[in-house]
């Protein structure tokens, strides 16, 4: 290891892979320090329960805000596959058990369940119309995602001046509400307002507007899919290309220091043989915002507040439903759970109050019905299949007293409200590991800061941004700089990062390869 180097970052997430990426393509040394053993951050893919050959994605689990720029200029060996579904919310209506399925591509199935479930095709005709306003603002600001910032009021200039207002100057609520009738039907479309982002639908803050927004525009398609062999493919991708670059990795190494002039920086760490620093010309931060701040010597600086629970399960078998649908199509996109419109607001209230919701809406995503590769051939065999819940509106709040406890209940609510939907029990669907225990794994806000060092288990790093210049001063800048001229966030917390989307790490490259 060198005294010197070009570029030092710290955190060896899937965004600092990218930016080591490009910069040591373009000539420049660049070290990453991580702090685990292996690099990834919450990206990976684990094998989660004794004696089980299933590799989960564990804390990240679909791909949609990644440029096929990025995989093609870093080459990187990564199949990212469709999904044959795009959701299916199982309904209970007048005493009959249906289900909303959402083709990919829509076709006639589509039409025929929103008239099943609505009784004409009036909420489909809206469906279409909403997400085809949609699609032409995705087409206007998912090119500019590695461009410098933009002033909002040049890509208003491109879409619809009327939609431009309504998503970005008006709470998502109003939209919604406005535009469709059905709670089933209002709540599919709500439920990208609230992943990883606890508000109610009419905050006048705009954060779910902004969190809709990102669920929306990646490649300027919005399609989520399947990272072959798991999220931690995504990260070998990225590992292998900065690796190929030349870059330098080093992990088991704790930064417990950070310091920046402007001209020179310093990087100090922790690792097997002791305290070590190195000096740099660029520090890029691929932590949180408030752990660079630790990390400075600053304090006061309050940590954001994550807001999910995330439950990994291992199935034998996919349980039959209640609707007589197919479990196989059911599962095959995005499951929701207990997330009509009403649903979604009265778990925002009741959280906000301090209380676990009693129906907690939530969403599974089952991705071994589209890569089966993260399965061994044995389990793939016998029909077992993988289930990851996303629950809502979990504020790490409510778990500041008592996280085992306020987990247990929290899982158990969550698993109900799926259980509910069921022609069979679930349990009688779950797998068990070596030592008999049931293959469930339940994480809360504490546990994922805990585990990957997201503080407050915020997945975005905190608030979404807007993806332009909200201030005249920062057009043309890149959403990666801070105080100190050569100090870069490349991380979630860059002005257009969170998800798994390499836009942080891009455009902090860019930041210093541009000037």
């Amino acid at each position: 290891m060198k005294d010197f180097y070009d570029v030092v970052i710290v955190g060896g997430g899937h965004n600092g892979l990218v930016a080591a990426a490009y910069l040591a393509q373009s000539g420049l040394s660049t070290l990453i320090l991580e702090q685990q053993s292996h690099t990834g951050g919450a990206a990976v893919s684990e094998r989660v329960f004794p004696g089980v050959d299933a590799r989960l994605s564990r804390y990240s689990y679909l791909v949609s805000l990644l440029p096929d720029k990025i995989a093609a200029d870093l080459g990187l060996n990564l199949e990212l596959r469709s999904r044959a579904v795009a959701s299916y919310t199982p309904v209970r209506r007048s005493g009959r058990d249906v289900g909303l399925m959402v083709e990919r591509p829509e076709g006639a199935g589509t039409r025929d369940s929103f008239r099943a479930l609505t009784g004409s095709d009036a909420e489909y005709e809206a469906w279409t119309d909403f997400y085809g306003s949609v699609a032409s603002l995705a087409a206007a600001v998912a090119p500019t995602l590695l461009e410098p910032l933009q002033p909002a009021a040049a890509l208003r200039s491109r879409v619809d001046g009327a939609l431009w207002d309504e998503l970005i100057e008006r709470p998502l609520g109003e939209t919604i509400e406005r535009r469709f009738t059905d709670d089933t039907v209002r709540g599919v479309v709500a439920t990208d307002g609230v992943i990883g982002t606890f508000a109610g639908l009419h905050d006048e803050s705009l954060i779910q507007n902004r969190c809709f927004l990102y669920h929306l525009i990646g490649n300027g398609t919005g399609e989520w899919r399947v990272p072959v062999g798991g999220m931690g493919a995504v990260t070998d991708a990225l590992a292998a290309a900065a690796r190929r670059a030349g870059a330098a990795l080093v992990t088991n190494a704790a930064v417990t220091a950070v310091e920046a002039d402007g001209t020179r920086g310093s990087v100090t760490w922790l690792g097997g043989d002791g305290e070590r620093s190195v000096e740099c010309s660029w520090v890029l931060s691929n932590v949180a915002p408030s752990t660079l701040a630790a990390l400075r010597g600053q304090t006061g600086v309050e940590k954001p507040e994550g807001s999910q629970l995330k439950i990994n399960l291992l199935l034998r078998r996919l349980p039959a439903l209640k609707s007589g649908d197919d479990p196989a199509r059911a599962f095959a996109g995005t499951f929701h759970i207990d997330e009509d419109y009403s649903q979604l607001e009265t778990a925002y209230r009741s959280a906000a109050s301090g209380e676990l919701p009693a129906v907690p809406p939530s969403e599974v995503y089952c991705h071994s019905l589209t890569d089966p590769s993260i399965l061994s051939p044995d389990l793939v065999a016998s029909g077992h299949h993988t289930l990851t819940v996303f629950g809502v509106h979990f504020p790490a709040r409510l778990f500041a007293s008592d996280n085992d406890s306020a987990r247990a209940e929290s899982a158990r609510r969550v698993l109900a409200g799926l259980d509910s939907y069921l022609a069979e029990p679930l349990e009688d669907c779950i797998a068990r590991d070596a030592d008999g225990n049931l293959c469930i794994e339940a994480k809360t806000p504490y546990d994922i800061e805990e585990s990957v060092g997201m503080p407050g288990g915020h997945i975005f790093h905190g608030d979404l941004q807007w993806p332009w210049a909200t201030d005249p001063s920062d057009t043309g800048r890149w959403g990666t700089e801070t105080d100190v001229a050569n100090l870069l966030i490349c991380g979630s917390g860059a002005r257009r990062g969170g998800a798994v989307s390499g836009l942080g790490g891009h455009n902090a490259a860019m930041t210093i390869l541009t000037r």
